[in-house]
């Protein structure tokens, strides 16, 4: 039988502060079987992203326990950075490495989102393979007006319902998104200029969802920090739309 491998890559509100996200990391290192392949953390972003992988049922339980430290030490009412999010331990995806097939993926994302809101009482909403709603497919149009909209609209409009448990945000940790993907590059492009206007201008020209490339998502931000505007780009499938290509549009 051969070896089964999931990578998962969990996102959290947290870029400032490396006890904290030290506390995550060692959450997850708790778990055997589980090795941890990368950390980042930008403070301009406010937000660390954390890479492992190992068995199936390690790494999910890996990913719960990191998200209940999360749930325990991050307070998003106080939390202020350039990334959209509406969660303290804002989207966690499952990718199919050996082994596993892109639905096993889903039945983690599925079991996870489930014991996330019965243990930590965090609602969950499933998105790209294991989303239960076509416009959920979409992390951008789950993360609409971010945690300050979702905190009002939850309960109010039900097209804010979660998948996974009541519709109650939490107060402080707010909604956690929960899915299933194929490998995505996280591709950030800085610009020798601080005005944040002409980022968000390239941000539009690229992304499909206003024209551009298939496989594009973007954004502009402000890096305070290095007083320089950011292209903020996520590549869905960089083997249909390659780096080069999106580097030399952002370039010209």
């Amino acid at each position: 039988m051969s070896r089964q491998l999931v990578e998962c890559v969990p996102n959290f509100s947290e870029g400032r502060d490396p006890a904290k996200i030290d506390a995550i990391v060692q959450s997850i290192l708790a778990v055997p079987g589980v090795a941890l392949l990368d950390r980042e953390s930008d403070a301009d972003h406010n937000r660390s992203v954390l890479t492992f992988v190992g068995p199936p049922a390690a790494v999910a339980d890996a990913a719960f326990r990191a998200v209940e430290r999360a749930v325990a030490l991050i307070d998003l009412t106080k939390h202020q950075g350039g990334h959209p999010r509406i969660g303290a331990a804002d989207v966690v995806p499952f990718i199919p490495i050996a082994g596993v097939t892109l639905e096993d993926c889903v039945k983690l994302a599925e079991r996870l989102g489930a014991e996330i809101w019965n243990k930590l009482r965090v609602p969950v909403y499933l998105y790209e393979a294991a989303a239960k709603r076509p416009e959920r497919t979409h992390l951008e149009n789950i993360r609409r007006g971010q945690f300050e909209a979702l905190v009002k609209e939850m309960g109010v409009e039900p097209a804010r319902d979660p998948d996974c448990g009541d519709a109650v945000c939490h107060p402080t940790a707010g909604a956690t998104v929960v899915g299933a993907r194929k490998f995505l590059i996280a591709y950030n492009i800085n610009l020798g200029t601080p005005d944040v206007s002409i980022a968000r201008r390239i941000a539009k020209t690229i992304r499909f969802s206003s024209g551009g490339f298939r496989y594009v998502k973007s954004m502009g931000v402000t890096l305070a920090s290095r007083n320089l505007a950011q292209v903020s780009i996520n590549l869905t499938d960089f083997e249909q739309t390659p780096m080069h290509l999106v580097f030399e549009t952002v370039r010209r």
